[in-house]
């Protein structure tokens, strides 16, 4: 078992500038990196729009950059998946598919991750042909034919990435148009080895059993409502860009979400209903979803965690509680309009010492 001040979940913008912010502030942060450390800009390629750059730089090196920032810092980062949490306790306790356990007195909470077609054949060959990254992957297919599911900014990009690899790129859409920013669409329709494929779908994934390998994939007119508008393209790998879900699953039924699995959080505040339990970066934005937005939420949420601390350890410094006690733990904490009402769960023999309503946060 592992315990931390911070646990942070997620390693892209807004989990590395948590983890910057709390380590500097000597929380020693761990963080559980997920299954795919720097989160969605390691399947981004020329990053334009960070500050601070005056030539066009790489999403994946802005990341190993924040990651060996974070580290350099202090923070303790683990490769590692979180495949459940109890925040109904504290301290928190998170899971991780490794086996190893994680407590943690605040957690902070990030990121996405891609959306799939959801087809048995798309399964079949995740990693034999079939990826939704394709500056981790493209590299496999030099002087192939690709194809990129998509018509956002990220499937453009994915498009104009993979033609400095590939010998031929389609693009298919399911409708006639584009919702990728105009000068992302003018590159692309530009750029001779792209091929875009409009109102179409991919119904299935053909290849190989053995080995496993992908050899084409069937499409479907979306306007053909008769089903008879069917095609066969062949091509040796398919990438799938058609965005992201918030890496919320595990929170179910823990932490108030939209209707879209997106956490809520207090206005203006990365704080969720959970006090102690903060949310930055994809996991809540669904809006923004900039590098840069994200960032700034992850700087949010750990100055918010540590003031969140620094007021939950003076308040036990006056019940007379050790701070590293974790039985002395707080069942009911509610913030509501900058006062804390706390409840111990344990020491109740102390809880006429102390006046109960104390001003914790935002005075």
């Amino acid at each position: 078992m592992k315990h931390s001040k911070v646990l942070i979940i997620g390693s892209g913008p807004a989990g590395y500038t948590a983890a910057i912010y709390t380590a500097r502030a000597m929380l020693k942060p761990m963080m559980v990196q997920g299954t795919q450390p720097g989160g969605q800009l390691t399947i981004t390629t020329d990053v334009e729009n960070y500050p601070g750059f005056g030539d066009v730089i790489q999403g994946p090196w802005l990341m190993e950059q924040m990651q060996q920032q974070a580290k350099s810092v202090g923070t303790d980062i683990i490769t590692d998946m979180i495949k459940s949490v109890d925040f109904g306790q504290r301290p928190f306790t998170a899971v991780g598919e490794s086996g190893e356990t994680y407590t943690a007195d605040s957690v902070i909470s990030t990121g996405a991750q891609a959306r799939w077609l959801g087809i048995d054949s798309e399964k079949k060959f995740n990693g034999y042909g079939v990826s939704a990254c394709a500056t981790c992957d493209g590299f496999f297919f030099k002087d192939k034919t690709v194809l990129v599911v998509g018509g956002g900014n990220s499937a453009v990009e994915e498009a104009l990435y993979l033609t400095n690899i590939a010998s031929k790129v389609y693009l298919v859409h399911r409708r006639d148009s584009l919702r990728a920013e105009k000068i992302l669409q003018d590159r692309l329709f530009s750029n001779p080895k792209v091929e875009v494929i409009w109102n179409s779908q991919i119904e299935e994934v053909i290849g190989n059993d053995d080995p496993l390998n992908v050899t084409g994939v069937k499409l479907k007119n979306t306007k053909d409502d008769f089903g008879l508008g069917t095609a066969t393209v062949d091509v040796d790998g398919v990438f799938i860009a058609i965005g992201h879900d918030p890496a919320t699953q595990i929170f179910k039924g823990q932490i108030e979400m939209d209707d879209e699995n997106y956490i809520i959080t207090r206005p203006d505040s990365t704080e969720t209903n959970i006090p102690g339990v903060y949310a930055a970066g994809d996991v809540k934005d669904k809006t923004y979803r900039q590098a840069v937005t994200a960032a700034g939420m992850g700087c949010m949420a750990a100055l918010e965690a540590e003031k969140y601390l620094a007021a939950k350890e003076s308040l036990m410094k006056i019940l007379g509680i050790n701070c590293m006690n974790h039985d002395a733990s707080m069942s009911v904490v509610d913030y509501s309009s900058g006062i804390g009402e706390v409840l111990w769960a344990a020491h109740a023999e102390r809880y006429s010492k102390v006046k109960m309503i104390i001003t914790l946060i935002g005075q």
